[in-house]
């Protein structure tokens, strides 16, 4: 069978390749290689024949002349196959495509039944259907036709997926013509294939055929552009990287079919930006995505970044009939260590006080190239040479990445005066490779040590020297001397005391010696495990002037200077003897071994009644034992003298008294209370002599509190020495008004009078009024006084009728602005400023002696008087 080829257009620019779908009807078995199955025409518009043909199917090629044949021998083909046939021409990059399928032929199965059956089943081959078809629809697809057709009438439908089932309405059939169609344009992205069922039955809706099966596939076109998954890529390569080294990868998908032109993508950059040193640094893998370089010498100082304009184009990356779509790549690039640090001078100076820490002498500063704050660019330094006693570190300023060259051990004036260093510089991460380190890299550093006053010293500090306890005052112990180290200056030292807790020594002031000024006593409480400190200072002549400290240590040593104490001092014991009727005593010296224990303990002779009644016995060194001699004693409190000696050469005796309460016990040898009370002394007599004692007490405390309240009743009983009518100290006393002389007799006096009544105020039209005039408004109560008041309540009646009288406002003066009214200008009196104080004159005062007592002393300073 031979199928025509023809481009759906003469065009140059035909972009979307026209496919004639080929059918083939096959035996049941294809013969060995080469079988030619079939033929297929192609014509140009130039009626050009020189094409060539491909086949997508390894199994089936095509032959110049367009015959379809086997590949090699094919089993029995159970489902149709299909395979597509490309045709290029050779001197035209146009391509146009057609699709075959193989199918068993129904001769060859018919061939294989029995004579039984006298008809052909119906075959229905797979269907063809482009997508994006623009119609018109419906569009027939094929026609179901049954053979029995002939006999009776059958009514022909369509199931499955696409027809009576989602995505239904997608394809109808028509039941008489059995014509098959399709509704509406399909997307092969959304479905590929639809598999169907065909069925045939009669007007009463027997089956007359089996049912069969509809293979529909949707053929693909290029109807969708690559797709990037991102649209910016972000990769980084090293710089100074060997041409072919791997960058990144940028990954673009098609909807289309894959398996056809349609899907398959190619890569390309179409831009670099920036174009140094190269416009093409970097290539891309056409069928992979990956970027890789193409070239040497990125380098990161120079381009830090480069931007990539990635292109994806489907059809096999063909310009002309392909889609295309863009996507970004930056491209790092990332810092190596390929510029050693380099010091910016090389030589560096600075100075240091001697004897000084943590103090920085210079900064060394130092230029790296490389990617800032990175271990490419971070600086360390080490000092090679000029310092073996480490006096000096250099440490990094992780900001400034200078070196901060820092004294950590003291340097003395007298001994170094100037260093030199020798210092080298280079990164925490090592060179790359092939890099040598910079002869910019090592510098030298002049220190110049300054010469300080330095305190004086003491050249064994603490001093430890060893004393008996008790050498007298004014004993020379030590000469405890400083020196200066200020060799090149010669200046004195003096001494002074600083700390002597126990006040027991002094210093000369010029030489240091030191001498007692008491006893030194190793028990003290200012010695410490038999050690007594004292510090003493030294200060120099120098400007300023330098002080320095050293602590002198005595340690003293033992003497058997204090007696032993008995332990305890108080004890009880039962009146009977019992093998529990025992005191263990013991003693305590503040000595030290061997001035202490082991001790002697032993009863005096004196008096006789101590050793008849009371023995010792030696339990240990330092412990004895007391108990009684005789059976029985009296209960009451004894004291018991007990001499005790301690081991000193030579000895020191003590004698002690033990207070021993002996009283009546119990079964269990515990003093009983009344025995207790018996021993300690106190009889009958003298607990009823106490408890008189107490009820004498509590009796006079009651006597004078009854006392106490009868004075303060007789003390308000008791009347006011003179009569309350006499008693001036709160009473108002009233004068009468005398008015004027004669020549005041013009003027309204009532004007200056409190008014009876307060009618003419009330009247009084509204305008300019005395504001000095009494408020019209209720008075204030004032306290009355009782008629025979206590003494000490006329303070708080004063105090009340103040209080009254500042809270009424009825009360005169009247808290308010006083206006006058105008008495007009000019005056019948003179001038009053003529008058003088002279006595001389003739005028006569000796009526000033008929007023009477009150005016006496007036008449004899003006009129002279009797005494004249």
């Amino acid at each position: 069978m031979r199928v025509n080829l023809k481009p759906a257009r003469c065009v140059k620019d035909l972009q979307t390749p026209y496919g004639v779908n080929l059918t083939v009807l096959l035996s049941n078995s294809v013969p060995p290689s080469p079988f030619s199955v079939s033929a297929v025409k192609f014509e140009d518009c130039q009626r050009s024949r020189e094409v060539g043909f491909f086949s997508s199917d390894p199994n089936f090629g095509v032959r110049p002349d367009g015959t379809v044949y086997a590949e090699q021998e094919v089993a029995n083909l159970s489902e149709p196959v299909q395979f597509m046939v490309t045709a290029r021409g050779l001197h035209d990059p146009h391509i146009w495509e057609t699709t075959v399928k193989l199918a068993l032929s129904h001769e060859s199965v018919e061939s294989q039944e029995t004579d039984q059956r006298q008809k052909r089943d119906w075959v229905i081959p797979p269907i063809n259907v482009p997508e994006n078809s623009r119609g018109p629809f419906p569009h027939m697809l094929v026609r179901i036709r049954s053979d029995q057709d002939k006999d009776v009438g059958i009514r022909y439908s369509i199931t499955g997926a696409g027809a009576d089932q989602p995505p239904s309405g997608i394809y109808n059939i028509d039941p008489i013509s059995g014509n098959m169609f399709v509704t509406q344009p399909l997307d092969r992205e959304e479905r590929a294939s639809f598999h169907l069922r065909a069925h045939a039955v009669d007007m009463n809706g027997n089956q007359v055929e089996n049912p069969i099966d509809l293979y529909i596939y949707v053929i693909d076109m290029n109807d969708n552009r690559p797709e990037f998954q991102n649209q910016v890529y972000n990769g980084s390569v090293a710089e100074g990287s060997k041409p072919g080294s791997s960058v990144m990868q940028v990954t673009a998908t098609d909807s289309d079919d894959s398996t056809t032109a349609n899907g398959m993508v190619r890569y390309r950059i179409l831009s670099q930006t920036p174009h140094s040193p190269i416009p093409n640094m970097f290539t891309i893998n056409s069928e992979t995505g990956d970027i890789v370089t193409v070239a040497a010498g990125l380098d990161r100082e120079k381009v830090s970044q480069y931007t990539i304009i990635v292109q994806a184009t489907d059809m096999e990356g063909n310009l002309n009939f392909g889609l295309s779509n863009t996507a970004t790549a930056l491209i790092s690039i990332t810092d190596i260590n390929d510029n050693p640090p380099e010091l910016t001078v090389r030589t560096f100076s600075g100075e240091v006080p001697e004897n000084k820490v943590n103090v920085v002498v210079t900064n060394l500063t130092v230029v790296d190239r490389d990617q800032p704050h990175s271990p490419n660019w971070n600086a360390v330094y080490r000092i090679v040479s000029g310092d073996p006693s480490g006096h000096f570190t250099i440490r990094t300023n992780p900001i400034t990445n200078e070196g901060m060259l820092t004294v950590v051990k003291p340097v003395d004036f007298e001994m170094n005066r100037a260093f030199m260093l020798t210092v080298v510089v280079s990164n925490q991460a090592h060179l790359a490779s092939g890099i040598q380190s910079s002869l910019q890299s090592t510098a030298g550093v002049t220190i110049s040590v300054q010469d300080v006053n330095e305190p004086p010293v003491f050249p064994v500090n603490p001093k430890m020297i060893r004393f008996e306890e008790g050498v007298p005052a004014g004993t020379t112990l030590t000469v405890f001397a400083a020196q200066d180290p200020d060799h090149f200056v010669h200046q004195s030292v003096r001494y002074s005391k600083l700390s002597d807790p126990a006040n027991w020594l002094k210093i000369n002031r010029t030489n240091g010696q030191i001498t007692t000024m008491a006893l030194l006593d190793r028990e003290s409480m200012y010695v410490k495990n038999n050690v007594y400190e004292a510090t003493f200072l030294a200060f120099d002549s120098g400007s300023p002037q330098a002080s320095g400290t050293g602590t002198l240590q005595i340690y003293l040593i033992d003497v058997n200077d204090n007696a032993p104490v008995l332990i305890p001092r108080e004890a009880q014991v039962c009146e009977r003897a019992r093998p529990n009727s025992k005191v263990n005593i013991t003693a305590s010296d503040a000595d030290a071994d061997p001035n202490v224990g082991p001790f002697v303990f032993e009863l005096p002779s004196f008096p006789a009644s101590v050793r008849r009644n009371w023995t010792i016995s030696r339990l240990s060194g330092d412990y004895a034992q007391l108990r009684l001699r005789i059976p029985y004693l009296e209960a009451g409190v004894y004291e018991i003298p007990i001499i005790v000696s301690d081991s000193g050469n030579p000895p020191l005796t003590n004698r002690s008294v033990i207070r021993v309460k002996v009283c009546p016990c119990d079964d269990n040898g515990d003093c009983s209370a009344t025995g207790a009370v018996a021993a300690a002394g106190l009889g009958t007599g003298a607990i009823i002599a106490i408890l008189i004692c107490i009820i004498i007490l509590l009796s006079m405390v009651l006597l004078f509190v009854v006392w106490m309240k009868r004075r303060e009743k007789e003390r308000q009983a008791k009347p006011l020495l003179i009569d309350p009518e006499d008693d001036v100290r709160d009473n108002i006393l009233k004068y009468d008004e005398e008015g004027g002389g004669e020549e005041d007799q013009d003027y309204d006096l009532s004007q200056l009078q409190q008014p009876e009544s307060l009618e003419h105020i009330i009247n009084k039209p509204s305008g300019v009024r005395r504001v000095d005039e009494r408020p019209v408004i209720a008075e204030s109560q004032y306290p009355v006084r009782p008629s025979l008041p206590h003494p000490g309540d006329i303070g708080d009646f004063i105090n009340d009728g103040l209080r009254a009288a500042d809270n009424d406002p009825t009360a005169p003066p009247y808290d308010s602005l006083l206006v006058f009214d105008y008495e007009g200008s000019g005056s019948t009196a003179g001038s009053v400023s003529s008058l003088n104080s002279t006595s001389s004159g003739d005028q006569d005062y000796d009526y000033l002696n008929d007023w009477g007592p009150r005016f006496k002393k007036l008449a004899d300073l003006y009129g002279g008087g009797d005494d004249d």
